[in-house]
């Protein structure tokens, strides 16, 4: 009577053990799945960066930190009803020219009215001129920067509105980069840093020269910064906890 008992309880405590097996790997299978992705696009029709691979492995590295997963094309048939749901951000980083023909434009434009996040980092904004949604979305399109040289040491301020990717900013600080002129400026971005045109020469837009800015677009989430030309600026601490910290900004 003994000897039943014992294997009854023994055989209870394995289907418990198996139970809660099944349980523990159902919440990680369920932890896995709610991991958040990130496409990083780098398609270039016209000035190609070469800033961009230490761009996109800095993302990647930001990615591994911060427990997101990044992954990198240039082929823009990726900007489908197949690829498109799967991500949670998209940035475009230093992409130029016309770089997603009309279906896969028309593919974008529903995955930011569903919801969808975009960041755009310096020439995403020298990106698409005949996409007139694309200008809105991205802020304001490139129109010049000064030259001889083109990269030169500029102060920017941070403004009063509050946002995580400027947080560890001083008020007023100063850093080397290419820096753009913007024309067909939305006006619905909310700035959050400003280039101080007396501190550089090829300024144009005057006291209010946004160089930093996110908005709410269409149903989704939109954020740019004009920094990133050089390779340097990745190596910069403030300006990868910028990247950083409004890369989470999108995928909150």
């Amino acid at each position: 009577m003994m000897n039943k008992l014992f294997t009854i309880i023994c055989i209870a405590f394995l289907f418990s053990a198996c139970a809660k097996k099944n349980t523990t790997t159902q919440i990680a299978t369920q932890k896995q799945t709610q991991t958040q992705k990130v496409l990083v696009f780098t398609k270039t029709l016209g000035w190609r960066h070469k800033s961009i691979a230490t761009g996109v492995a800095t993302i990647k590295e930001l990615g591994k930190n911060n427990n997101f997963v990044v992954e990198h094309t240039e082929d823009s048939t990726h900007f489908s009803t197949a690829f498109l749901p799967q991500y949670d951000a998209i940035i475009f980083l230093s992409t130029t020219g016309n770089v997603l023909d009309d279906d896969a434009q028309k593919k974008f434009e529903t995955y930011i009215q569903n919801g969808g996040s975009y960041m755009g980092i310096h020439a995403a904004a020298d990106t698409e001129y005949d996409w007139p949604w694309y200008g809105k979305l991205v802020g304001g399109y490139f129109e010049s920067h000064p030259n001889d040289p083109n990269i030169r040491k500029a102060t920017l301020e941070t403004t009063t509105n509050n946002h995580r990717s400027t947080a560890h900013l001083p008020t007023s600080f100063s850093r080397d980069d290419e820096w753009y002129n913007y024309k067909n400026v939305n006006p619905d971005i909310t700035p959050i840093l400003l280039l101080d045109e007396t501190s550089y020469e090829g300024g144009n837009q005057g006291e209010t020269h946004a160089i930093a800015w996110y908005h709410i677009y269409d149903g989704g989430k939109a954020f740019y910064t004009g920094g990133g030309h050089t390779k340097e600026a990745y190596t910069e601490p403030d300006f990868r906890k910028h990247l950083e910290e409004a890369i989470l900004w999108c995928l909150e």
